[in-house]
């Protein structure tokens, strides 16, 4: 192990919750690994909505995690265990702490950091491509043939979400807001991109299509469900949005087919018509990744390497980001977020080659 500083600087909260201008540079002390974990030196940190709801107060961390943000980064080893070298260039997933020059992670939550990357696009992998994996793969069971929705399309999670169905050979229904959001949604590979924004979810929308070698695209109207069900329907519904969503999914889904709740930025409860919900022999699930086992996760970083790692070596994944800031405009970056005006990720630079 390298002779490491005390102290580091990171990002701290101010109060230990509120808004984004709680967020403030800080001094603290570089971590110390224990058994079975590696320190990282970080290059970049990727920001999740999952950082917003904690620093509001709504998210807290685990027992045993850092008290600060940052669940995902690019760095090098600087104390190495298990796989691990010194010196190897690695990104991590991890249970906080990450807005940091340094962090300590579960040797088996890190992964080695692609070759066809730089440190920012790499640090925006972790969480973003767990969470698409463990949802929409594992809990989901999307498949080569299968349709899968995606709301949120220009977030970090759905940009993620479109590029990896689609590697695995999926076609790819997408909702977005606005006419330039659905063109980028296109442009990712979404075979159907939806503007949901013109009217509420239940009204009528306009809809620009990508609709595959078979048809020259256009515009159409209705909800987002009659849509889809124009283009047979779909086997797996990805939401972050919730809320009123919830019927339109249902309407749209096949028999068997499977919604999964990763968050429900506009509401987090749901009426379920339990009738037509039989009649559908529908599953509805969803989960964290945070509150995950450390096994669990170990497990889930092992198929994400077999997986989706080559899907990046031959290009048919590369994180799509939105903007970049400082460690030091940590709360800037929060804003960015909370605008909703962002299209993929957003990273902060710390050090190395991630600047």
């Amino acid at each position: 192990m390298e002779k490491l500083p005390q102290s580091m600087a990171a990002v701290d909260i101010k109060g230990g919750h509120g808004p984004a201008s709680a967020l403030v540079a800080s001094e603290l002390p570089v971590p110390v690994a224990g058994d079975g974990q590696v320190v990282i030196r970080v290059f970049a940190a990727g920001i999740n909505r999952p950082d917003v709801f904690q620093r509001m107060g709504y998210y807290p961390p685990p027992p045993g995690a850092p008290a600060t943000l940052g669940l995902e980064v690019s760095g090098e080893i600087v104390a190495a265990s298990g796989r691990w070298k010194l010196g190897d260039r690695v990104v991590a997933l991890l249970g906080g702490g990450g807005y940091a020059e340094y962090v300590v992670a579960d040797a088996n939550h890190v992964l080695p950091h692609p070759e066809t990357l730089d440190a920012i696009s790499a640090a925006a992998l972790p969480e973003t491509v767990f969470t698409v994996f463990a949802n929409v793969f594992e809990d989901g069971k999307l498949r080569a043939g299968q349709t899968l929705l995606v709301h949120g399309a220009n977030s970090g999670i759905g940009t993620t979400a479109i590029q990896m169905a689609k590697a695995a050979g999926a076609t790819v229904i997408a909702t977005a807001r606005g006419p330039d959001k659905v063109k980028a949604a296109l442009d990712l590979g979404a075979d159907v991109a939806i503007d949901v924004k013109a009217d509420t979810i239940g009204g009528k929308v306009k809809s620009v299509l990508g609709l595959g070698a078979d048809a020259p695209g256009g515009t159409t109207s209705g909800s987002f469900a009659e849509i889809a069900n124009a283009h047979g329907g779909v086997d797996v519904i990805l939401d972050m949005v919730g809320g009123d969503y919830f019927a339109g999914n249902l309407q749209a889904l096949k028999p068997h087919g499977r919604i999964i709740y990763i968050a429900g930025l506009s509401g987090m409860e749901i009426t379920v018509p339990i009738m037509a919900l039989m009649a559908k022999r529908a599953v509805i699930t969803g989960s964290t990744l945070r509150s995950r086992t450390s096994e669990e996760k170990s497990a889930l970083a092992k198929r994400v390497e077999e997986v989706v790692w080559p899907w990046i070596a031959e290009g048919k994944l590369r994180p799509q980001i939105d903007s970049t800031f400082p460690l030091a405009e940590a709360a800037a970056a929060h804003e960015r977020m909370e605008s909703g005006s962002h299209g993929g990720k957003i990273v902060l630079t710390v050090a190395g080659p991630g600047k």
